[in-house]
């Protein structure tokens, strides 16, 4: 039986999330359409969400990865791109595109824009919520779709899929780690950390947090707290009374939050994370003037610093990336019961 205080959480959570939907309600006026294809939104269609900046060098592949993967239309805001992104997207014919201008990190790191369109276009789709630089990969991603997975868990009653975001990297110095437009940046950034993860079960949302990693190993090492969190739910069939709470590692109701107890013996994916392009160095310098990327900047000022001054992330013990099997086999991903 729940306690006084459980209950009294769990009230208080409720009201966050109709808050966060409230927010995300408000801030609709901040979103322009440019190309708002949704009408062709099929029921049982798979929904991808993203929002993006000056990542035209990512989207071809991107869109490719999750086409394959069996995503029908992807809805998309653009945060003010200069490089070519919002004209690229709206040529894309399963792509719908909203453009705005207004801040991201005011706007939740554009949670409350996606929220919005997750409200209004989502309902009942399963929906996945990605940035441009994550690549969703899972056991058999290669010959069993998106959709198969979903009936699975449909069947089930699961309503979520969890994913351990991974830090992929060159060896050698940041600025030499290149992928050409459309190319896979896998390529480019072939090695990861496969151990040095910390798991821990956070009551209040009931999620297992993890949090590890080069960049933990690198830039944080003596700062773990500030390490970034690696536990996402990209993947929700979703439902209007839904919102995410802090990008996608919570999302409310706490339900949501179960896919890595190991109790319920679910498959997991891996969200493999390119953020160090070489592209990240010329992003960092200007992260660090705009300001938009951290609730409280000015404790990254280092973080950016290190970036910009060209590191070399890779140690001995990296392992290189060569599909899913590997991260199978090292525990980072999971088929769970769903074999």
């Amino acid at each position: 039986m729940a306690t006084g205080r459980e209950l009294w959480l769990a009230y208080k959570l409720r009201i966050r999330r109709r808050r966060l939907l409230w927010r995300a309600f408000r801030k609709r006026r901040e979103l322009s359409a440019v190309a708002d294809r949704s009408a062709q939104i099929r029921p049982g269609d798979i929904l991808a969400f993203a929002a993006v900046r000056n990542e035209m060098a990512r989207l071809p592949f991107f869109l490719d990865h999750y086409r394959k993967l069996g995503v029908g239309h992807f809805l998309v805001v653009d945060n003010a791109s200069d490089d070519g992104t919002a004209e690229f997207l709206a040529g894309q014919p399963d792509v719908s595109l909203w453009r705005s201008a207004h801040s991201y990190r005011q706007s939740r790191f554009g949670m409350d824009w996606l929220t919005w369109l997750l409200f209004r276009h989502g309902h009942g789709h399963w929906c996945l919520t990605v940035d441009a630089d994550e690549i969703l990969v899972y056991p058999e991603h290669d010959r069993r779709p998106l959709a198969e997975l979903t009936a699975w868990l449909d069947r089930r009653g699961v309503p979520m899929m969890a994913a351990l975001m991974l830090d992929l990297y060159p060896q050698g110095p940041l600025s030499g780690a290149s992928c050409p437009t459309g190319g896979d940046p896998a390529a480019a950034l072939p090695w990861f950390d496969a151990h040095g993860y910390s798991w821990e079960w956070q009551p209040r949302f009931r999620n297992i947090s993890i949090r590890g990693g080069v960049r933990k190993r690198v830039f944080f090492s003596d700062r773990p707290e500030l390490g970034p969190h690696l536990h996402k739910t990209p993947l929700i069939r979703w439902r209007r009374a839904y919102a995410y709470a802090s990008s996608t590692h919570i999302a409310l109701p706490r339900r949501l939050n179960g896919g890595f107890d190991a109790r319920r013996d679910l498959p997991t994916g891996v969200l493999l994370h390119s953020k160090f392009l070489e592209v990240v160095i010329d992003k960092s310098r200007e992260e660090k003037q705009r300001r938009q990327h951290f609730t409280h900047s000015e404790r990254y000022d280092r973080y950016y610093d290190e970036i910009i001054a060209d590191p070399d992330l890779w140690h001995p013990g990296a392992v290189r990336y060569d599909g899913w099997k590997r991260l199978e086999e090292l525990g980072l991903m999971t088929r769970g019961a769903w074999r």
